[in-house]
């Protein structure tokens, strides 16, 4: 299903009565928001008898990472999907100063690191900057062509100068990430704490707060966008069951655009036959790169449309005359919404209808929620840290990542972001302190009354 509207017109509401529907009949559901409102609207009213079903993501909770290795025990097959994933996460953010050796280089480090069971993220700038981390990898690759790559191909390049600028570029482009302390505690610990085949065959409920105001855009962006490459990962490997026993889940993305890559066509295509229901919203079809915007018109079976701008309405009138017309789409009220729907791969004739409000009954067990979701899904900051040393080598002195940092020339942009991370960084620190303080009066509060 795709929704669009204006904001401010009833999009969010919507989505929140969806999915809290599809929570208190019992159904799977994912929720990525990266503003982070929806969700925890959500959270509000997740009834008492599914609270050990919630999984709630929030990298802005820097006390206590969550572990997702994007790298770990990915099959034979998938392996080149994963790569190609990955690469069109990054393209997406550095369409500007990409590559086609940028690409070849970085695919073949993604591919050689997946052949070694415990790789995670942070093993990309160690392939170029730590001679012995890297011959430990190479001499354990499985992919032949690969192999090759690192063997012959590879000490040609690195004495190229053109070659050596790709090599910086990547170490830039990925390191800028990988500094980020937020960004490394989550995607650098080797076993992820995140089982997305588990929790979409056990029918449990992923809510993921991604707000760009604490975590910054880029970060949000790239988390979604990884987050999603699980979660079509995810799906897929339930080819090895058949299509009877694949537990149906509905996964809701808002702005879905900010984690849209060129890989997103591939879910849209093939989400239906693994079961994997996927709602997504945003505001304008012109924030959609045109291969998105093709492979969303042509495979959402229901289409909504709130309130929305003239150019958007000329483009929507082919969905919706002529029963609708431009001055319909522009001109509907708050809560109102036109829909056409395929049924039987047939084309319904659109119709209106007038969207409800949020439920009245709150089941208000939102911290509850959370402080469960941290004991089994994270871990406390200092034990992450240790954990990701111990696995990549690293002592706190003689990190290869900082040495990645120093030894590669930064360009000004790039330094302009890594103070913006800082900034974000100090923000996510105040948010976490805050809610600290704020759970601590609460509890404060509560012992008064019950003295």
């Amino acid at each position: 299903m795709y929704v669009i509207g204006k904001t401010g017109m009833g999009k969010s509401t919507m989505l929140a009565n969806t999915a809290i529907d599809d929570i208190r009949s019992g159904r799977g559901v994912g929720v990525i928001d990266p503003h982070g409102e929806l969700v925890e609207l959500i959270l509000d009213y997740v009834p008492k008898k599914r609270i050990n079903d919630v999984v709630y993501f929030n990298p802005a909770d820097y006390e206590y990472p969550t572990a997702l290795n994007m790298l770990e025990s990915i099959d034979d097959s998938h392996k080149t999907l994963v790569a190609s994933g990955m690469i069109a996460i990054f393209y997406k953010l550095y369409a500007d100063s990409w590559g086609p050796r940028l690409e070849h280089i970085l695919r073949n480090t993604i591919l050689a690191l997946l052949d070694v069971e415990g790789s995670t993220l942070l093993g990309i700038p160690r392939m170029y900057s730590d001679k012995g981390y890297r011959d430990s990898i190479v001499s354990r690759i499985i992919n032949p062509t690969v192999r090759m790559f690192w063997e012959s191909e590879f000490p040609q390049l690195i004495k190229s100068r053109s070659s050596a600028d790709a090599f910086g570029a990547v170490q830039n482009k990925v390191g800028q990430f990988l500094t980020t302390p937020l960004v490394r505690n989550i995607v650098g610990q080797p076993k992820s704490t995140l089982d997305f085949r588990e929790i979409m065959d056990s029918n449990k409920i992923v809510l993921v707060n991604l707000s760009k105001g604490l975590v910054g855009e880029d970060v949000s962006s790239l988390l979604g966008s990884l987050i999603i490459s699980k979660i079509q990962l995810a799906a897929m490997s339930r080819s090895n069951i058949s299509e009877h026993e694949r537990v149906p889940f509905q996964l809701y993305v808002d702005e879905f655009q900010n984690f849209a890559t060129s890989s997103f066509s591939t879910i849209l295509s093939e989400a239906r036959k693994y079961k994997l229901g996927l709602t997504m919203a945003n505001q304008y079809i012109a924030q959609m790169p045109e291969e998105v915007r093709d492979a969303v018109f042509g495979n959402v079976g229901t289409l909504v449309s709130f309130a929305i701008g003239a150019n958007d309405a000329v483009y929507l009138t082919r969905e919706f005359s002529p029963v609708f017309d431009e001055e319909d789409l522009v001109h509907l009220d708050k809560y109102n919404i036109y829909l056409r729907m395929t049924i039987d791969g047939i084309n319904s004739e659109p119709f209106s209808a007038t969207t409800l409000p949020l439920p009245t009954n709150q089941s208000n067990q939102t911290d509850k929620i959370v402080n469960i979701s941290r004991e089994r899904y994270a871990k406390p900051i200092d034990k992450v840290e240790r954990i990701i040393m111990e696995a990549s080598g690293m002592s706190n002195s003689h990190s290869p990542i900082r040495q990645v940092v120093q030894e590669v020339p930064i360009d000004k942009k790039d330094i302009d972001n890594q103070l913006l991370y800082k900034k974000n960084e100090q923000k996510q620190k105040q948010a976490v302190q805050k809610n600290q303080n704020k759970a601590s009066g609460h509890a404060n509060q509560d012992q008064k009354k019950g003295g």
